[in-house]
């Protein structure tokens, strides 16, 4: 080996991307709603852990021992962790600060990067939007060094906080969303598998199909196969032109 190669420092390892978390009001709300999302995540080597505040009992289909055990199998398709956290139960949550406390407890406790959320439109499941402005109110109090009940933790800033849109409904009109491309086969396939987990749910209603047919026209959109909208609860900054991708204007 050459005197001169010898003396190059060996580059630096790159720092591993602080974790994902996702919430979800019920077991099958994060995978319908961002399911490609994690999948692209995990498969690029980034920890993803989900928070789920229900055990789907207040639901027609599917008694929640079973949708325990489908979130379950879910998660781990898709390369995440999953815990369960009872709030007031399924149809019942409502909006209160003891709530955003114990969101903000885990927040701390995982110390995630990217956080994601139901949106806050009220045009779907209660549970939906009143989990949104929970965890919007979580990552701001998991800021906050003088609260009392999370002063055994240190504090954090989570870098961006995101909604997702469980149905079209969801989708926030007054927010410009961010185009995530979920078109490796590999992703397609892990977030296909992650839905029917939901086996449950899945045999009431083609929520597989709707799920791709939105991602498949978002991909239309951006030139790209498929393609899942999240909506940034805070303007993105970018550091250069140079981490920009493209603008959605495949027409």
């Amino acid at each position: 080996m050459p005197l001169t190669d010898m003396m190059k420092p060996s580059p630096k390892p790159r720092p591993e991307p602080a974790p994902l978390l996702a919430f979800g009001a019920h077991p099958d709300d994060i995978e319908f709603g961002c399911g490609g999302v994690i999948a692209k995540e995990t498969r690029a080597g980034r920890k993803a852990h989900f928070v789920i505040c229900s055990r789907g009992e207040a639901a027609s289909h599917g008694a929640p021992k079973q949708r325990v055990a489908e979130a379950k199998k879910s998660a781990a398709l898709l390369g995440a962790t999953v815990e369960f956290v009872e709030l007031d139960g399924d149809a019942h949550l409502e909006v209160r600060a003891v709530h955003a406390i114990k969101l903000a407890g885990i927040i701390r406790r995982l110390r995630p990067g990217i956080v994601l959320a139901p949106s806050l439109v009220e045009n779907q499941h209660p549970d939906h939007p009143r989990l949104g402005q929970l965890v919007r109110d979580a990552c701001r109090l998991a800021r906050y060094g003088g609260v009392q009940e999370l002063r055994q933790s240190p504090t954090h800033s989570v870098e961006q906080l995101f909604y997702y849109a469980v149905t079209p409904e969801a989708e926030p009109a007054d927010i410009t969303p961010v185009l995530i491309d979920v078109s490796e086969p590999e992703v397609i396939a892990d977030w296909k598998a992650a839905m029917e987990a939901h086996a449950s749910q899945i045999s009431a209603r083609n929520y597989v199909e709707l799920q791709f047919t939105r991602a498949r026209l978002r991909g239309l959109r951006a030139d790209a196969g498929h393609a899942i909208a999240l909506f940034p609860n805070d303007p993105i900054v970018l550091d250069s032109f140079g981490h920009t991708s493209r603008g959605a204007r495949g027409f």
